[in-house]
């Protein structure tokens, strides 16, 4: 396959109002964030993906997760969102076998950008970093197989225009906002359980800042 892959959108099964409540603006049951969509089925179904490819047809499901095609490169144009939202910083992806998923993407020509180990672990875990489009992918997992399920959407990170406004406007559904890994940027969890998200969400500032 050639050309650019990109994420039309991810659908999770939560309900709208989930969303509405964590402070995004959701217009048909959908979050818009720059050409990005969270589509809601409210099913208590699994994650998936619905991902473009320049107009060639993508495989069912990408190293497990399921895949559906896009017909049509979405605009990158999204209603402002009362969280202060503006960007996806990344996505986060669980994977059992990092090499077993990074020889997916590179099936599809989206190679893997760069390996971190990530300290502090007892099992040595690893992030591997890939870019759909102008979205970051991290895949994380045990740098050494530990199984044979399929690759799934953890969670997300955004990125905001003002954290501490963000913080203030989800109240205690939002944790402190702290320094990042990142240096000089700064990150706050949501409490997505509070709100009835199923996936984890962080919020994190868009360029390096002064803590």
């Amino acid at each position: 396959m050639t050309g650019v892959v990109r994420i039309d959108a991810v659908i999770v099964g939560d309900e709208p109002v989930s969303w509405t409540t964590a402070g995004f603006d959701v217009v048909d049951a959908a979050v818009v964030v720059d050409g990005t969509a969270i589509e809601c089925r409210g099913d208590e179904s699994s994650p998936y993906w619905r991902l473009w490819a320049d107009g060639d047809r993508l495989p069912d499901d990408i190293d497990g997760l399921t895949t559906e095609t896009a017909n049509d490169l979405r605009p990158p144009l999204a209603p402002p969102h009362p969280n202060h939202v503006i960007g996806i910083d990344h996505i986060v992806l669980a994977s059992p076998d990092l090499d077993r998923t990074t020889d997916a993407f590179a099936d599809l020509d989206v190679a893997c950008r760069r390996i971190r180990d990530v300290p502090g672990n007892q099992a040595a875990m690893q992030q591997r970093f890939f870019r759909l489009g102008p979205v970051i992918i991290e895949v994380v997992g045990s740098a050494a197989p530990s199984g044979d399920g399929p690759l799934s959407i953890w969670g997300f990170a955004f990125t905001v225009s003002d954290i501490d406004a963000a913080a203030e406007h989800l109240g205690p559904a939002c944790g402190e906002p702290k320094d990042a890994v990142q240096p000089g940027r700064r990150i706050a969890t949501v409490r997505t359980r509070m709100v009835g998200i199923s996936l984890p969400i962080a919020l994190m500032t868009a360029t390096a800042t002064a803590s």
